[in-house]
């Protein structure tokens, strides 16, 4: 290890960008990835970067906060941004990927990287003499992560994921699925299947009857709320569904001109679009009930599986406690944290914050003294909550306006419509952001 400047523990996509940043500034890095040596319960290859939730990286619509924090990222050079421009599937306003080609490319990208060392092995014990990056991802290793709570002095924090299952294209009753995304925002993207209020009681009253996978040891561990099991979700009331991922609003079937009562909206897993996922139908049903439920959708009554939904423990530290404004440990200042361990939630949000700590380790072990990102931004602000967030017990969050300094009270009261603000708040960031890549040596893409 000491004949590398810079150790990265972690393929995924923290560690993926974080190394990349690192050896983009000349440093020497060891990458440390343990798939396929030891393996998780949701990753299906050996590749870095792996997707295994769902294959979109949200909103790229303008005026979002997630477009913001997609174009910072464009901005200053993310290799994972630009492999995912390259690998985009259709989506309507979202941001989505073909998955195994994403993988497949930034594998081939650090690979190819001549300060880049890949080593595929578990590693069991953080170096104390060479600056760390600690990017484990929400599955980190049971070994590691005892390590990680002996070193932060405190046990981890747990919460409960799930993923969406996918159906073969081909199996989808395209005479009673069509095709539209919300408010025609984008493009026909999504396949939607359409069901009438009888059709959903229906399928409601046997989602909630549907045996599910004992949580053994792990019952008391509290779900995520920005990804709760649908049937978990189901269960707070039967018209929960109608305003969550069953949402109608924006969706016209055209052969009968009307609003459905209730929508499953299919988006596009690949760019051969051989497969679609059940967007927000994260679940934790046994295999053969998800087969039995699933069917009862109008339009995916001869549907075949892919992949059924799962569900996983997601694990990340008390950031707020253990880490500063640069995410390295406020106690062990040669240790950084990035990506959902240190407590964001999102593809793109963890992108970011490996992002974060390879510039910042690569200017520190480069004996320069990095910037703070600007609050203004929203790789600032993201980075602000994850040291500073003053809510107990602290939760994982996505980026969102309410994250970022509102605008000065004279701006706020001068312009009263909500989109020209949140445009403006976009240009004060991004005039930030081009300042502090400038800063740091980094030009503006």
């Amino acid at each position: 290890m000491k004949r590398y400047d810079l150790v990265v523990v972690g393929g995924g996509l923290a560690g993926s960008e974080a190394a990349w940043q690192a050896a983009r500034l000349g440093l020497s890095v060891l990458l440390y990835e343990m798939r396929p040596v030891v393996r998780t319960p949701v990753h299906t290859t050996d590749r870095l970067a792996e997707i295994v939730c769902s294959n979109s990286l949200k909103s790229d619509e303008p005026n979002t906060a997630p477009y913001l924090l997609k174009e910072e990222l464009r901005r200053a050079g993310s290799l994972l941004l630009r492999i995912a421009a390259e690998t985009r599937v259709p989506a309507g306003a979202a941001l989505a990927v073909d998955r195994e080609l994403f993988s497949m490319k930034v594998t081939e990208a650090l690979l190819s990287h001549p300060k880049i060392k890949i080593v595929r092995q578990e590693l069991t014990e953080i170096p104390e003499d060479v600056p760390t990056i600690l990017a484990t991802g929400p599955l980190t290793s049971e070994k590691l992560s005892e390590v990680i709570a002996r070193i932060t002095g405190a046990g981890h924090l747990y919460f409960y994921d799930a993923i969406s299952p996918v159906v073969d294209a081909d199996t989808v009753d395209m005479s009673i699925a069509f095709r539209a995304a919300r408010y025609d925002k984008g493009g026909a993207d999504y396949l939607n299947c359409p069901l009438s209020k009888e059709e959903y009681d229906a399928f409601y009253d046997a989602l909630i009857e549907a045996e599910t996978v004992p949580l053994k040891d792990f019952e008391k561990t509290p779900f995520f709320e920005a990804c709760l099991p649908i049937e978990e979700m189901a269960r707070r009331g039967r018209e929960t569904l109608r305003y969550g991922p069953m949402k109608p609003v924006g969706l016209v079937n055209p052969r009968t001109g009307t609003v459905p009562y209730a929508v499953v909206q299919l988006r596009q897993e690949n760019l051969m679009a051989d497969s679609y996922n059940l967007v927000g139908f994260q679940n934790h049903m046994k295999f053969g009930e998800q087969k039995r439920v699933f069917r009862m959708i109008p339009g995916l009554q001869n549907a075949e599986f892919i992949k059924f939904g799962q569900i996983h423990r997601n694990t990340y530290i008390d950031a707020p406690r253990i880490l500063n404004s640069f995410l390295q440990m406020k106690t062990r200042q040669n240790v950084y944290f990035a990506g959902q361990i240190s407590g964001v939630e999102g593809y793109v949000e963890s992108i970011a914050t490996g992002f974060v700590a390879g510039i910042n380790a690569a200017l520190t072990i480069k004996g320069i003294e990095p910037p703070v990102v600007p609050r203004e931004t929203a790789i600032g602000s993201l980075v602000n909550y994850v040291a500073n967030c003053e809510v107990v017990p602290y939760q994982p969050a996505n980026i969102t306006f309410s994250l970022l300094p509102p605008l000065p009270e004279e701006i706020r009261s001068r312009v009263k419509n909500k989109s020209q603000r949140k445009q403006l708040q976009i240009e004060v960031a991004l005039v930030a952001f081009d300042r502090w890549l400038k800063e740091i040596g980094i030009a503006a893409q």
